[in-house]
């Protein structure tokens, strides 16, 4: 293992000497994005219900949504939609308008392999292996500001695909195990790195704000376990992180960026149970967040995504196979909620892409696009950087980010 295989495993930032621009707002003055992958393919057909179209119930006779009113239903949204009863958590942000969905939407790429689908939507560029680097790391290097050390965060044990690339991102376990001691924090061992690194070559640069990085998120970490103790043990499972990241990003006013994803969404087998227990927390824990950011909420917008759907139709396990089309996920301040935007396209056989999955409408660089355009400000130079070879287009997305 070289030197910066090195770096990159110990969790410390790593990257490149960063650019500082002087005449642009200093880091923390203006806005944050926060993206959540749901790893596994989650089942948007579930997660946002299309009620009103009688081919969801035909092509899902045991694991269908009940449509709104019955027991177990979807919460209508429009008339024609509904979320999954299991996120009735975040009807109060929907009602509010911090809350809205792209239906129909995905990667243009027709790969139904997790491992290439989850590349192709974190480096940005579908069906195009050769992308060294990641479209948030692409993003960090175009966001207007002098440079900090927890600028970008992603939360998790290793550095994700989305996040790599010659920027330095800090990079942080999630919850109460962030805080836990690495070997890099024994003295004699520091002490030890802190000769090898001494130089001013871009490694060493990259150690020193690894290091300083991972120092401030510690201290405000042990700070935010002194508050919230307070005689009462925290909650389990995503919604104590979420309330654990909220108070780390509304204390730290350098986070621009964050990352971190959950897994568990792959439901070939007995979907109904399995995928309302994962939604459950997943929607509680958003709703923390939002509560938690309190006025922050207003500077900052989450998207939440996965690699791609599921098959329209059940299998004979009680679950569904690898997909295409899917939903996306957008709360915030800065969102025109309370609407489900994209074009949908029916789920009637003639309507299938390849007869058996929802087609993908919206690409889900257009998405972002519109989140990096209009909320963080980006000029349209800066998204062919962050997004090379993206195809004109952002039909059905009117209003999905207030100006």
């Amino acid at each position: 293992m070289n030197r910066r295989e090195f770096l990159k495993v110990s969790g410390l930032a790593l990257g490149s000497l960063p650019l500082c621009r002087s005449g642009w707002a200093a880091p923390g003055s203006g806005r944050r994005l926060v993206v959540v992958f749901l790893r596994g393919a989650v089942d948007g057909l579930s997660v946002v219900v299309p009620h009103g179209e009688s081919a969801y119930y035909e092509s899902r006779p045991t694991i269908a949504i009940p449509r709104p009113g019955i027991e177990g239903g979807a919460l209508d949204l429009d008339g024609h939609f509904g979320l999954h009863p299991a996120l009735a958590a975040l009807m109060p942000l929907w009602q509010q308008g911090a809350l809205a969905f792209v239906h129909a939407s995905g990667s243009p790429d027709p790969s139904r392999s997790h491992f290439d689908a989850q590349d192709y939507m974190e480096s940005g560029t579908p069906g195009a292996k050769n992308t060294s680097d990641g479209w948030m790391n692409r993003l960090l290097s175009v966001l207007p500001g002098e440079r900090s050390p927890t600028e970008a965060v992603s939360f998790g044990p290793t550095l994700p695909r989305i996040m790599t690339g010659k920027m330095n991102v800090a990079n942080l376990p999630m919850g109460k195990n962030a805080a836990h001691p690495m070997p890099m924090d024994r003295p004699i061992i520091a002490e030890a790195f802190d000769r090898i690194y001494a130089g001013d070559d871009d490694l060493g640069r990259a150690y020193r704000e690894g290091k300083a990085a991972r120092g401030q998120l510690l201290a405000e970490l042990q700070k935010d376990g002194k508050e919230a103790d307070n005689g009462a043990p925290m909650p389990t499972g995503f919604p104590s992180d979420a309330q654990w990241l909220a108070k780390l990003i509304a204390r730290d006013k350098s986070i621009s960026l964050a990352f971190l994803a959950l897994g568990g969404w792959d439901t070939h087998v007995n979907q109904g149970g399995q995928l309302a227990n994962h939604l459950r927390p997943l929607g509680e824990g958003l709703a923390v967040f939002a509560r938690e950011l309190g006025p922050e909420l207003a500077d900052t917008t989450v998207l939440v995504m996965s690699e791609f759907g599921r098959t329209v139709r059940e299998n004979g396990n009680g679950g569904t196979d690898h997909g295409h089309g899917n939903v996306m996920w957008l709360l915030g301040g800065a969102v025109g909620g309370g609407k489900v935007y994209g074009s949908w396209p029916g789920l009637g056989g003639q309507d299938l892409y390849q007869g058996r999955d929802l087609a993908v409408t919206t690409d889900f660089r257009h998405v972002a696009a519109q989140v990096l355009q209009r909320h963080l400000r980006l000029s349209d130079a800066h998204l062919e950087r962050i997004f090379p070879g993206m195809p004109a287009g952002n039909a059905g997305l009117s209003g999905l980010i207030k100006a």
